[in-house]
């Protein structure tokens, strides 16, 4: 068994590529070529389906896959708990997370962290709520961030409240009113953000009965502030997006208050490694100190 033929494969999984994969691990294209027929020669079958768009599992890739990342995980803890009998502070963190934590939170909550652990490693994989639900349960991260409520498998530490808000341009009528009534919505072009990233303001309009009339759907919040700001429609964001940017809109206080529930979750504690527990309680510590 080659725990490093598994973290090859794994890579070549996650990237789809590789050509890809042997950039980001700093090997040729034919070592990794070589690495994945040496395994899928080890098994007796075939692993991936090769085309020029990329690679694709085979039914029986798809069947070793969670295996292997099993395997990788407890070789990372297994390193990390002679590491802490040794007295060293080492390991690598696989962090699931979305723009505004990546944007927001995660440099200083890093920068503190690796004040007291140097050593310690980070990986960061960003995508959508669903994304960062499915990862902590295939164990392709360690942690994620996530919105609540979240899948009751999981650990979750609640992090902070966050406002939702509506957004408008400066131009629209309703832009100086006190709040924004939901009713309205209803009525204006609606902007929102992608499947997945869109939980929040789904539950904001599903609360208050509403259908929206989208016109655009965005993955980008940027994105969305400033297709806002051009008089496009409105939308409904979190409030530590919008006040951490430079722009030119709007924001009102929903007519019924609402927030959104950041929180950290893992599949485990108990089995989630050293370096992890630490960073889930650091996250924690350096929340409830960091101001707004």
């Amino acid at each position: 068994m080659s725990l490093s033929k598994y973290e090859v494969f794994l890579s070549v999984v996650e990237l789809g590529s590789l050509t890809r994969a042997a950039e980001v691990l700093g090997f040729t294209q034919s070592g990794i070529s070589h690495t994945i027929s040496s395994l899928e020669n080890e098994f007796g079958f075939p692993l991936l389906l090769r085309s020029r768009s990329g690679v694709k599992l085979t039914g029986g890739g798809e069947q070793v896959v969670p295996a292997m990342r099993e395997i990788l995980k407890w070789n990372e803890q297994l390193k990390q708990q002679v590491a802490d009998i040794h007295g060293l502070e080492t390991g690598t963190i696989t962090i699931g997370t979305f723009t505004s934590v990546s944007v927001y939170w995660l440099p200083g909550m890093i920068k503190e962290f690796r004040k007291e652990y140097p050593y310690i490693e980070f990986k960061l994989m960003e995508g959508g709520y669903y994304e960062i639900e499915q990862w902590i349960e295939s164990g392709m991260i360690d942690c994620g961030f996530i919105s609540l409520p979240t899948r009751d498998k999981f650990e979750v530490f609640p992090l902070k409240q966050d406002r939702m808000l509506a957004v408008l341009s400066r131009e629209h009528p309703l832009s100086n009113a006190p709040y924004m009534p939901l009713a309205q919505i209803a009525h204006e072009d609606f902007i929102i953000q992608k499947p997945g990233s869109d939980y929040d303001a789904r539950r904001v309009l599903d609360k208050a009965g509403i259908k929206p009339n989208i016109k655009f759907t965005v993955g980008d919040d940027s994105a969305i502030i400033a297709m806002v700001e051009n008089g496009l429609g409105i939308s409904i964001l979190p409030e530590m997006i919008i006040t951490r940017q430079n722009h030119n809109v709007a924001m009102l206080e929903l007519e019924e208050r609402s927030f959104r529930s950041l929180g950290i979750a893992v599949h485990s504690l108990k089995y989630a490694s050293p370096a992890t527990r630490r960073f889930l309680k650091h996250a924690q510590d350096w929340l409830r100190q960091e101001p707004g």
